[in-house]
């Protein structure tokens, strides 16, 4: 929710995991209960879901000498679930700058795509298929396509630079790149000598190679598709990490893994439903087609998983956001009537903060909100339940080397513990352990591993590093965090952002929250920097909020009222630039570091 890097400590956290307001249909409403008796009623709720004969009945699964827990009834392979979407193909599907999708119409373009990338162009399963657009219909239609063929798309990040798409090109050695004229600029005097073609969605017809026309290549008549036979282990994805202090690394995951995590945000809405029948019951009233507006980029695993695939697989509808804007995407929230927003945590704080926001002819359709389960500051959860009280929002923590998969929860179990971030989900063991690798008790603080079905088969062409991330049979997230007694998982911090002063341990997280408590405080990034005194000293970089001119001095006084001494930052940097930030809403540290502790 959250890509490069040679390692997964800076692996983003994503908001894939982030739950669903629309619940699953399996599942039956409970009468309402009060919020002590939450915990024991979502255990409750597992178990029945999870039982012989239920919706989401757990199977075993030998993988890699482990024995994990897999869904039994979810489907084993992404075409699969792809074609499962077809039984909506009455409903509107995309609205993107004016232009609707019905699923018929997207499917006849993705098969008609799909046959021609075979028949005419040679495309077979296994094959790694790049794509590089902004959110648009094509890139869904490019993306189906691929998918449906057996081949692996992988998704490039558009906001890439020439260097940093090439980077990603040179790591895959794909056969193809889809992509949008913007994209293709960028790298297009390269391509012949990486052996990649391209097709460009937006190009003018006569500017397009020869059976390279994207028109004509989506436009019914042509040869169908032979659909291939695949295996639950066969590859299905490859989605880059973030990069948000190394190099962007390329995560290939199974089709059982990519169809596990998918099923898994069926069991989250199911698990929503039953905790909190009484604001599912409010929101299917209303009558409303589902409608989640898309601001994050499809090319993580947040737009991809929980929003693009989860709404063609159950028929529900996506708004594209070409840019954020949160004074569009208000009006896009009233004109649209959207039901759902999911965005990183800056996304959500600057939507809240739009005049209009809590006028119901703006909003009132709106059932949801969503942001990744990792530092969230305090002051959003607080004005979240203060001012969306009774929606369907929620929390939720994954990484792309997890397809989504960790902890999720929303509605009344994540106003119960709205600190959390969520429960752990049915398919993923995930612990913390101390610094030697030992398992801790329960409640007690240390790096969060994961592991479990969701988990990707590696970094692709990246063997050392993928040994590094997966020791010991767990995946390491880099994570600091602990997991109470009901199941809830609480992020501390990053492991790389733990900040040692005389021995101490300070979370950059918590500073980070008391700083966004100052109303004159919109972000602000705390991290170490080298003292020879201390061994590390707190530097804090704050964004004011406009028309606001604080001192340093303010700064370090708000800190020293709410927490102990040795936690005050020693510098200070105050701004009203906003702070640097990746597509999927990532602080950019690394970034800052350089701008701040400049020899």
């Amino acid at each position: 929710m959250n890509q490069r890097m040679s390692d997964p400590m800076d692996t983003p956290r994503q908001a894939a995991a982030t739950p669903s307001a629309h619940p699953a249909t399996a599942a039956s409403p409970g009468p309402a209960v009060s919020p002590p008796d939450l915990p024991m009623l979502a255990a409750e709720c597992r178990v029945r879901l999870t039982a012989a004969g239920a919706p989401f009945e757990l199977q075993p699964l030998q993988r890699g000498g482990q024995t994990l827990n897999a869904y039994k009834n979810a489907f084993a392979t992404l075409p699969e679930l792809l074609n499962a979407g077809r039984a909506h193909a009455g409903k509107e599907f995309i609205v993107h700058e004016g232009e609707r999708w019905s699923c018929e119409r997207f499917f006849a373009a993705a098969d008609a795509l799909a046959g021609r990338l075979q028949q005419e162009l040679g495309v077979r399963p296994g094959e790694r298929i790049a794509i590089a657009m902004r959110n648009r219909p094509e890139w869904a239609v490019a993306f189906v396509a691929v998918a449906l063929l057996g081949a692996v798309p992988a998704p490039l990040n558009s906001f890439g630079l020439r260097d940093e798409l090439l980077a990603n090109l040179r790591d895959l050695t794909p056969t193809w790149l889809l992509c949008d004229a913007d994209r293709h600029a960028r790298v297009a005097d390269d391509l012949g000598a990486l052996g990649c073609r391209a097709i460009v969605a937006d190009a003018a017809a006569a500017d397009a190679p020869a059976g390279l026309d994207w028109p004509a290549l989506i436009a019914p008549g042509g040869p169908a598709y032979v659909p291939p036979s695949l295996q639950p282990d066969d590859a299905a994805l490859i989605l880059f990490t973030s990069g948000a202090s190394s190099q962007a690394k390329g995560v290939l995951s199974s089709q059982r893994a990519v169809c596990q995590a998918l099923f898994n945000i069926d069991y989250i809405g199911a698990v929503s439903a039953m905790t909190s029948p009484d604001l599912v019951a409010a929101m299917m009233a209303r009558g409303l087609q589902p409608t989640t507006l898309t601001a994050v980029p499809l090319f993580h695993v947040s737009g991809l998983h929980a929003q693009l695939l989860t709404s063609l697989r159950h028929g529900r509808r996506l708004v594209f956001l070409p840019r954020w804007d949160p004074a569009r995407a208000l009006a896009l929230i009233r004109d649209e009537q959207v039901t759902q927003f999911n965005g990183a945590p800056a996304m959500v704080a600057q939507l809240l903060a739009q005049p209009g926001f809590d006028d119901p002819a703006f909003t009132g359709t709106l059932a949801a909100l969503g942001f990744g389960g990792a530092g969230l500051p305090q002051r959003l959860i607080d004005e979240v339940l203060v001012r969306r009280g009774d929606s369907m929002s929620g929390v939720g923590f994954g990484l792309t080397e997890t397809n989504g998969v960790g902890s999720a929860c929303s509605g009344r179990l994540f106003r119960h513990r709205p600190t959390a971030s969520g429960l752990i989900s049915p398919i993923v063991e995930m612990a913390a352990f101390d610094s030697d690798g030992t398992p801790l008790p329960t409640g007690e603080v240390g790096e969060l591993r994961m592991r479990g079905v969701t988990v990707m088969e590696g970094y692709w062409s990246q063997p050392e590093a993928t040994a590094r991330a997966m020791r010991g049979g767990w995946f390491h997230t880099g994570d600091i965090g602990r997991i109470d007694a009901d199941g809830y998982v609480h992020i501390v911090d990053r492991l790389k952002d733990v900040i040692n002063r005389h021995g101490e341990k300070i979370a950059a997280l918590e500073v980070e929250s008391c700083l966004l408590h100052h109303p004159g405080i919109l972000e602000a990034a705390v991290f170490a920097r080298p003292d020879e005194l201390t061994g590390e000293a707190v530097v804090a970089v704050c964004a004011m909020a406009d028309g606001v001119h604080l001192t340093s001095e303010e700064v370090r006084t708000h800190v020293a009222t709410r927490l102990a001494a040795y936690k005050v930052p020693a510098d200070v940097h105050l701004r009203h630039e906003p702070l640097p930030r990746n597509p999927a809403g990532k602080l950019l540290k690394t970034a800052l570091k350089r701008e701040y502790l400049r020899p």
